[in-house]
């Protein structure tokens, strides 16, 4: 099979440059993408402008059909998405099915919320010489969506920018990750077949540099990236007078208070923790347990964590596979050592075979070493102490990153305290913080990113509130 076609304009295109793909585990070629330049993306900024015109006055139950068959068709096809998705990441195929369903459960969200796009009206005859008025408020589409995408979630977090975009009658034109473009090509083909309007979806694979036009062109309304922090606040400085949504990955904390169901807060955190090799936004990567229960939890989860199925991602029982590719291994491995050299306790794991890192547990890790403030996107867990629940709030608050965050507890007092406490975009009660929804507000603070994802709240950001004032009537 040839290298894949990319979409523009309604149509599949090649062009003189062909980037292979890896699979991370075999290092064997996944496929190979023929590569957008800058005249390729210039008319795809073209043709999401022009499509637009016709978008925008879709009616909210044609755009409904539309993502429903979106839906049915990677459904239909869900095999085939789990494969690539496994090929191109070397996320284990469990995983990758899983990632496929919640796909189908986000455009079938966002069907459902295109047709649930209401107004409001209110008074406002509020003061003398303004009798007789009142208002409607409507929102409307803001036109072509930028959307820049990574390799952990190649199909859901593509889902996540298209369906609403879609939802709301707007058009895209999405850079996939280079590391996975052939699952966002193979939905470029599912949405050619949905009846969306021809021009109004456009896949461009390019490098990086290639791809600012998507941020600085004046057609783009609005720009969706979900990434690194150094890029993604660099990419919003650029892009002038657009919105900007950003979900730039975590550090994520939680806490197992002395009122928790240990042997409940195990399974899920290491769960959480080691599942698709940590490569989450919101992965479990520090973990605080009350001082009184913390050798019970301690020994419970190194027995799970020594349970885990590690490598070949294709295995139906793999938990850990490879992370995306070698390097990212080896810059983790650096940070295992820098912990250890800097006396930090190696409780489990902390080996490495390719692009594949034993799960790994660290416990005595003094502050301000990577592994506790940077994002390791690994399967890796720095496992702490408190005595005062209040102190564990503080620790995880201890941290340029604020996106999600779990609270294993039975106490009241301490959930409410977390809650108003916690500085991060949001707050899973006796779950990890790797749960997530795909129907719920998704986005942090500090550096975390910049406003939220999660179908209605999506669409919320791609429209734009408009006024009707009338008198008289």
């Amino acid at each position: 099979m040839g290298p894949k076609s990319f979409l523009v304009g309604g149509h599949w295109r090649t062009s003189e440059r062909i980037k292979p793909v890896i699979n991370p585990y075999t290092q064997v070629s996944a496929g190979e993408v023929y590569q957008a330049d800058h005249a390729d993306i210039a008319e795809a900024i073209r043709s999401a402008a022009g499509a637009f015109e016709t978008s925008r006055g879709l009616a909210a139950h044609v755009r409904s059909s539309i993502l429903s068959a979106i839906a049915e068709g990677v459904r239909g096809r869900r095999e085939e998405f789990a494969r690539m998705i496994t090929d191109e990441t070397g996320k284990p195929i469990t995983f990758a099915r899983a990632e496929v369903d919640r796909c189908v459960f986000t455009f079938t969200a966002s069907a459902e919320e295109a047709k649930r796009q209401e107004g409001s009206t209110l008074p406002l005859d509020l003061a003398a010489g303004s009798e007789g008025r009142f208002g409607i408020v409507r929102r409307f589409p803001l036109g072509p969506v930028a959307a820049i995408t990574p390799f952990n979630f190649p199909l859901n977090l593509v889902a996540h920018k298209v369906g609403p975009a879609l939802a709301a009658g707007n058009t895209v034109v999405l850079k996939p990750s280079s590391n996975a473009p052939g699952v966002a090509l193979l939905l470029a083909e599912v949405i050619e077949k949905s009846g969306w309007i021809s021009g109004g979806f456009n896949v461009v694979p390019c490098a990086s540099d290639e791809a600012s036009q998507l941020v600085e062109n004046g057609a783009i309304k609005l720009l969706s990236f979900t990434g690194s922090p150094a890029v993604g606040w660099q990419l919003k400085s650029r892009a002038g007078k657009k919105k900007v949504v950003l979900e730039l990955g975590g550090n994520a904390g939680v806490i197992v208070d002395e009122s928790a169901d240990i042997a409940d807060a195990v399974p899920r955190i290491v769960q959480g923790g080691f599942g698709n090799a940590g490569q989450s936004c919101i992965s479990v990567q520090r973990v605080f347990v009350h001082d009184r229960i913390s050798a019970r939890f301690e020994e419970l989860f190194l027995q799970a964590v020594r349970a885990l199925i590690v490598g070949n991602p294709l295995d139906e029982n793999t938990v850990v596979g490879p992370m995306i590719d070698e390097a990212a291994a080896v810059k983790v491995e650096g940070w295992i050592t820098e912990a250890k050299n800097a006396g930090a306790t190696v409780v489990c794991g902390g080996g490495r075979k390719g692009a594949v890192m034993e799960p790994t547990v660290l416990r005595d890790v003094p502050s301000g070493l990577h592994v506790c403030t940077e994002e390791v996107f690994a399967p890796l867990v720095v496992i702490q102490t408190f005595t005062e629940f209040g102190d564990a709030v503080r620790a995880v608050n201890n941290s340029r990153y604020g996106l999600q965050a779990g609270v294993f507890s039975n106490n009241l007092a301490n959930v409410l305290a977390a809650y108003r406490d916690l500085d991060v975009g949001g707050i899973v009660v006796n779950d990890s913080s790797s749960y997530r929804m795909d129907h719920m507000p998704y986005g942090g603070v500090k550096d975390s990113g910049f406003g939220r994802e999660g179908v209605r709240y999506a669409i919320e950001e791609m429209t734009e509130p408009k006024l009707l004032c009338l008198r008289g009537m």
